[in-house]
């Protein structure tokens, strides 16, 4: 007990126990509880404790950690406690709505409250002065699938994978290439120069059955991989498209096949050699509108050994979407300044068409482009605007095989490294699959970098002046990442003296880019380069990349 409180006594001020409360004498006449004080305190507290049970139960206190709440324990003068069940209270409604009336809590509230929508009307101001003063967006293009990615022409399937079947198996593959279609074939029944032996709705048996083929389409599909079916007509003989008399009975057969292997799920048609077509350019528009009848994300491609600007676009200028591979990227003694050229020639006369870049309609880079410029020509069939188109094994330099006194016949895709070396020379030089500075590595990365920026998916070009044997130019889209492209054709050490004279404000070249690849090592990726003092060395390309700036 505290010796500061006085010891509670039960005298005549006190309150008196009930006589119940109190304990029987024993035997020798002494009380059980002993001291008759400690017996009264004890008592009084028992008191308080039944006086607050018999509350009604809305008026007792809440009890919080042991002690009854609303009830205060003060101490006082003279020791003495104060009276039992003391309450302290707030204000009441009145006096606060009084208080809230007040003159100094109505000038608070009125200046909080003119802060308040002062503040808000000035942030609304803000938003709307940076929505009207920031670009506006460019509206992104329609885009089909063969817009997104490089198309992967398996002409021979038995060279390529065996057959059918087999074919199914390398779709991996194909995904890693980031390839968006397939062009197959021809895999139809022909026999050479003989239109009545000749059945463009019956798939070879030496390549596998209608079920091979229909299982093929169903596993594509989930890969993301689009097939092209190529229908050309007499594809074992000398010409294409039969004797010019057998016209009719020719191209009745194409357009009835087109609408059969549209029914069973294809995604578009191949037809090669449309130079050696009569009236072609007619035939193309009636084929592409029965390509594009079903579903207007069907494609028709074209392929012609043609180089003559005049002779595409006039195959080009009856259709509306179809894509037109040739030759016309061909030049035994190409440079810069020519390719320049030819590149300009033939986006100014398509008119802004969808384009499509290949070096020829079916054959391998190899069999046209000199090894020292395979490199160069990948960088340039993936960044120039329009759909990459190659041949297999044009993504590690295969070459095809070719005896004395025979036609060159296609060769075996070589899927084990271990046989690269049993090729007898039809694999190039560096196309190991797993070294990272191979050809193959390149091809993937170009592959991919295309897919996903913008500038070079389908953004604008802009040619830059450049010495002779240097191409360079400009990809850009809206305020996406720019690219710069540089490529050096010629066998020497050069300046790329990058004029940008006649490129637009939103495309303006800036002091220094940053280097994303070269096609020859030596070079530090991710460096910064000034492009003032840039140079390349012999068939080197390199492509850089430089931010936005409003």
């Amino acid at each position: 007990m505290d010796p500061a409180e006085p010891e509670l006594r039960a005298d005549a001020q006190g309150p008196r126990p009930p006589p119940s409360a109190l304990s029987e004498p024993d035997a020798h006449g002494h009380s059980a509880s002993g001291d008759s004080g400690t017996m009264s305190r004890d008592t009084e507290v028992d008191m308080k404790e039944v006086e607050l049970s018999e509350l009604d139960p809305e008026k007792q206190p809440m009890a919080t950690g042991g002690e009854k709440n609303g009830l205060v324990k003060a101490k006082v003068a003279g020791g003495a406690e104060p009276a039992a069940g003391a309450k302290f209270t707030g204000l009441s409604k009145e006096e606060l709505l009084a208080a809230a009336g007040g003159r100094g809590w109505a000038r608070a509230r009125t200046a909080l409250l003119l802060l308040f929508w002062l503040g808000w009307l000035g942030m609304l101001a803000g938003a709307v002065a940076i929505i009207v003063r920031a670009p506006r967006c460019r509206p992104l293009p329609a885009q089909a699938w063969w817009h997104r990615g490089p198309l992967y022409r398996v002409g021979d399937v038995r060279a390529f994978a065996g057959g059918l079947s087999e074919l199914r198996g390398r779709l991996d593959y194909l995904s890693t290439l980031k390839v968006k279609g397939l062009v197959l074939g021809p895999i139809h029944k022909n026999l050479e120069g003989d239109l009545a032996g000749t059945d463009l709705q019956l798939i070879d048996p030496v390549l596998g059955s209608r079920e091979d083929f229909d299982s093929l389409l169903r596993a594509a599909q989930k890969k993301s991989i689009r097939v092209v079916l190529d229908l050309t007509p007499n594809y074992r003989g000398q010409n294409s498209w039969f004797l010019p008399e057998q016209a009719n009975a020719t191209t009745a057969k194409v357009k009835e096949a087109l609408s059969f292997w549209l029914k069973a799920g294809v995604d578009g048609f191949q037809v090669q050699d449309v130079e050696d077509l009569m009236d072609a350019s007619s035939f193309l528009a009636e084929w592409e509108n029965i390509t594009r009848s079903s579903s207007k994300d069907r494609l028709l491609i074209a392929g012609t050994n043609s180089s003559d600007l005049q002779q595409l676009l006039s195959l080009l200028e009856s259709t509306q979407d179809m894509l037109l591979t040739s030759s016309y990227l061909l030049n035994p003694n190409s440079t810069g300044e020519h390719m320049r050229f030819l590149v300009t020639q033939y986006l100014n006369s398509t008119a802004g068409r969808w384009c499509s870049w290949s070096v020829s309609q079916a054959g391998l880079v190899t069999s046209f482009v000199p090894a020292q410029l395979l490199r160069l020509y990948q960088l340039l069939l993936f960044t120039l605007p329009g759909t990459p188109v190659f041949s297999y094994g044009d993504e590690i330099g295969l070459q095809a095989v070719t005896l004395p006194g025979q036609p060159a016949k296609a060769p075996v895709m070589p899927w084990d490294e271990s046989n690269l070396s049993d090729t007898s020379g039809s694999v190039g030089t560096n196309v190991t699959m797993k070294d990272p500075s191979s050809l193959l590595s390149l091809f993937r990365r170009l592959s991919d970098q295309r897919e996903k920026e913008r500038s070079l998916l389908h953004g604008d070009f802009h040619a830059l002046s450049s010495p002779p044997g240097v191409f360079s130019y400009v990809r850009h889209w809206d305020q996406n990442e720019r690219f710069l492209v540089v490529l050096n054709f010629g066998d020497a050490k050069l300046p790329a003296m990058l004029g940008a004279s006649a490129l637009p404000a939103r495309a303006s070249l800036p002091a220094q880019a940053n280097l994303l690849l070269s096609t020859q090592s030596g070079r530090v990726e991710g460096t910064s380069l000034d492009l003032g003092t840039l140079k390349l060395g012999p068939h080197e390309g390199l492509l850089l990349s430089f931010p936005y700036e409003a």
